[in-house]
């Protein structure tokens, strides 16, 4: 028989007994927190842990039991009780702290400075700018993702998210005096999105957002408490004069009026908070009292739940944690799979199949007669019992219920076919829940808050409170990487270390961080952000330890720019073959490195940097041609230097700059012993170019000489009728003949000045020949005027050339003079038509 109390044993029913309500005691706290009503409390939500402060309007008894502390610390426990964190504060008066949704927590005081807090005592301070610094900050409401602040105005910012960003003002809710009592609705549970502000202004409620501030026209206040549910659909709203109205938020439902004076309780209330969103947790010194609504009256429904001395409540999603002197409860409405199965008189199918399977354990055969009579809904039932496994606190009703729908044993047995994916899940999150939940790990988890926050939610939480081993073991059980455990891990060992460094010390916290992260991690956790962590604190020599192991180049090498290992970092990323992030780095360094430093960095890598070298090289041609000047200069890079002057020469226009850049081309050739020919040439250039300045301004510009090489200035000089400058051109720059004839055979040839090039041609004999002038001039189309040139020309040739200028009886006739009685007949078979091989045939009869 058992001895564990029937789950059913705490319920207590409410609506005719179709709802129900248990309080589930987690833990007892006998001697561990102080007195908890001098005190200022702060609870995080999802089971997280509360902060307290003293109270400093209240006088606090010394010799008192429990802890104390003064009042400029903040303490903050598990809800087990356990304490966590102890700092303390000396940053003006505070005004407000909450949680976030990771369990950080905020402070904020009068000036709008506000601190982040992690379990390990490290801050962010942030500010809310020195316009709030100037007018003060009143109140403020922190929840999960933000914050809104009151101003010493009456106005209102909000801060989102938690990374520092500049206060957004929201519309001005145009009040004369703070209000009576106010409320945040956060963006993700108001209707339109963006954070909604509820203020007890007189007796009405006004509501502002970013846009607009409306006034809700409501007559029943001024109200001391104004607390709206989780979900963000309903409010919870007490008067001074002690009545509780509960009414949706846009304020067209009533569900709740009752006068709590009603209820029997003393003094004034505490805490008025919601129990998940179906009810309200109103507390008094002594007494919980939870209200809920009624279908029979608006007065509601009252259970009652005593205590010793002041709570303090926790609103849940599923339900309402209560902090005691000595205990930790858990309020919430029963389950619906719970109340199906553990109601007494229960019919449903899941209490059938729950009853057979303790039939099936005492070996009654009336097990079978229970599961046949449920046959048809009997997977329903499999579920139910699976679901209500999940939100039973006690190991051995959570077995039970398993057991019930387990295919080993009994429910699946009856199922021809069923996915066992959710009875798995459910094993899996219920050990893991019951892990976390012991009362030195202290996070007392719902299964609904678990299905909401993640496991990766959890691990975060459990490497916060730097229980690792733990935090392992659950990822590894429920197949999550361990990434997010191990840095924490390293982390922490970086940090506790830091004080001792000694010389050996880096390569032995090295050592044991790599041995674990390729031990746990499989050799997949980056080092990147360890390395970080370990530069941070002054462990610069154990950073680049670390970062030696990572294998990824583009975390790597972020972090050596940071650290100024830049050596390190271009030889990294080199290795990687990555170009975009060899450029990363480099522009990196020749923004932060004096010039010098940053060429001589590269030039004393040798072949190691020889890439990166090359692609400085690719990058300052097209985009930083100064750059790429000082570069080639740094490294004595002479002639490197030169053929980038003469580049940039080419695409100049103005003749000054022109000159400069050759004149600087032959300069840097002058200094290399090696390039002799290359100086000379760049000093013939020049002087050619200033020629052409003298030929160009003796034309008064009519004619353009300025950059063109010197065969063509001679045939421009030419074909402008300047014979006497194309000869000096000729003389200064040593042109050979046969090039002068040529260029000036093909400059007379393209003006068609044939008189001139008969005389140039008579002028002395030639010294390329007259052959040259046939063959051009038929190349030119000028066949008649290149027949005249044949007769100059070497007697065996002239009969092809004849040919070649088309002109057959020439050719005849030089054949009958020579007496080539063979090359006629040759010439009479290659005749194009009839006429001239008459004539031919004549020339050759006169040959016999």
């Amino acid at each position: 028989m058992d001895t564990v109390q029937h789950p059913s044993a705490t319920w207590e029913a409410v609506s005719n007994g179709i709802v129900f309500y248990r309080r589930q005691q987690l833990y007892t706290l006998p001697g561990k927190l102080p007195n908890i009503a001098d005190y200022l409390i702060a609870g995080c939500k999802n089971s997280g842990p509360i902060a307290l402060m003293r109270d400093t309007s209240k006088l606090v008894a010394l010799g008192r039991g429990g802890p104390a502390f003064s009042k400029s610390q903040i303490q903050v426990y598990s809800p087990a009780g356990e304490g966590l964190l102890l700092f303390s504060w000396d940053q003006g008066r505070i005004v407000r702290f909450g949680w976030t949704l990771d369990e950080r927590l905020v402070v904020l005081n009068e000036e709008g400075v506000y601190r982040l807090y992690d379990l390990q005592g490290d801050y962010q301070q942030f500010s809310l700018g020195n316009e709030a610094a100037e007018l003060g900050i009143i109140d403020a409401r922190i929840h999960e993702n933000g914050l809104v602040a009151l101003t010493g105005s009456l106005t209102l910012l909000e801060v989102k998210d938690w990374e520092g960003g500049r206060p957004l003002a929201l519309a001005n809710p145009g009040i004369s005096e703070p209000p009576h009592s106010w409320a945040v609705i956060p963006p993700d549970q108001s209707i339109s999105r963006h954070v909604e502000v509820l203020l007890s202004v007189d007796a009405t409620i006004l509501a502002v957002d970013n846009l607009e501030s409306a006034d809700q026209r409501v007559a029943r206040g001024p109200f001391l408490h104004v607390c709206p549910s989780p979900n963000g659909k309903f409010l919870a709203l007490l008067t001074f004069s002690g009545t509780l109205w509960v009414v949706s938020s846009d304020f067209q439902r009533e569900l709740v009026v009752l006068d709590t004076a009603t209820v029997g309780a003393e003094g004034p209330v505490n805490q008025v908070e919601w129990c998940g969103n179906d009810a309200v947790l109103v507390t008094w010194n002594d007494l919980a009292s939870l209200i809920l609504p009624s279908r029979d009256n608006l007065a509601g429904e009252t259970l009652r739940y005593l205590y010793f001395g002041a709570t303090f409540v926790v609103t849940e999603t599923d339900g309402a944690r209560v902090i005691g002197q000595d205990v930790c409860d858990f309020i919430q409405k029963v389950p619906v799979s719970s109340v199906s199965i553990f109601r007494p008189g229960s019919t449903s199918s899941s209490a059938i199949l729950f009853a057979a399977w303790e039939s099936f354990v005492q070996r009654s055969p009336k097990a079978d007669e229970n599961i046949r009579s449920i046959r048809s809904d009997l997977a329903a039932a499999v579920n139910e019992c699976i679901d209500a496994a999940g939100h039973e606190w006690d190991p051995h009703w959570q077995r039970k219920l398993l057991s019930a729908s387990i295919a080993a044993k009994f429910g699946w047995g009856f199922l021809d076919l069923y996915n066992p994916t959710d009875f798995i899940a459910m094993g899996q999150a219920l050990k893991v829940l019951n892990a976390v939940r012991f009362y030195e790990i202290g996070i007392p988890l719902t299964y609904s808050e678990y299905q909401y926050v993640s496991p990766a939610h959890l691990i975060n939480r459990l490497t916060s409170r730097n229980l690792h081993l733990l935090a392992i073991r659950v990822s590894s059980f429920l197949s999550l990487k361990p990434d997010v455990v191990l840095k924490h891990w390293a982390s922490v060992k970086i940090a506790r270390s830091k004080s001792s460094a000694a010389d050996g010390e880096d390569d032995e916290v090295c050592r044991l961080i790599v041995d674990k992260f390729e031990k746990l991690g499989g050799g997949e956790v980056s080092y990147a952000d360890i390395a970080r962590r370990a530069w941070e604190v002054g462990r610069t020599g154990l950073a680049t330890k670390l970062l030696d192991h990572e294998t990824r180049a583009c975390d790597q090498v972020p972090l050596l720019l940071t650290m100024k290992e830049d050596k390190l970092a271009l030889v990294k990323a080199v290795d990687s073959g990555d170009t975009d992030l060899v450029y990363h780095v480099l522009l990196h360094l020749h923004k932060r490195l004096p010039l010098g430093s940053f060429f001589k960095l590269i030039e004393d890598g040798g072949d190691q940097l020889a890439p990166a070298s090359k692609l400085l090289q690719v990058y300052a041609r097209e985009q930083n041609r100064e750059m790429l000047k000082d570069f080639y200069y740094s490294d004595d890079r002479r002639v490197e230097s030169a053929t980038l002057a003469l580049d940039e020469a080419a695409q100049m226009t103005d003749p000054h700059a022109v000159m400069t850049a050759v004149n600087a081309a032959e300069k840097f050739f002058s200094e290399d012993k090696d390039r002799p020919f290359e100086a000379k040439m760049m000093n013939e250039s020049v002087r050619l170019l200033a020629l052409q300045q003298q030929y160009e301004k003796d034309s008064d510009g009519k004619v353009k000489f300025f950059g063109q090489s010197v065969s063509e200035t001679i045939r421009t000089c030419i074909s402008n009728d300047m014979s006497k400058k194309a000869d000096r051109v000729k003389s200064e720059f040593k042109v050979p003949d046969k090039r002068f004839w040529y260029l000036k055979l093909h400059a007379l040839t393209a003006m068609r000045d044939f008189g001139a090039l008969d005389t140039f041609a008579r002028s002395r004999r030639s010294p390329i020949g007259y052959e040259a002038f046939v063959r051009h001039l038929v190349e030119a189309g000028h066949l008649k005027e290149a027949a005249s040139y044949v007769i100059r020309c070497d007697g065996p040739k002239r009969v092809g050339l004849y040919v070649l200028c088309e002109d057959w009886r020439a050719a005849g006739r030089e054949c009958k003079e020579r007496g080539d009685k063979k090359g006629m007949e040759q010439l009479r078979k290659s005749c194009p038509n009839t006429l001239i091989a008459r004539e031919l045939d004549q020339l050759m009869a006169s040959m016999k």
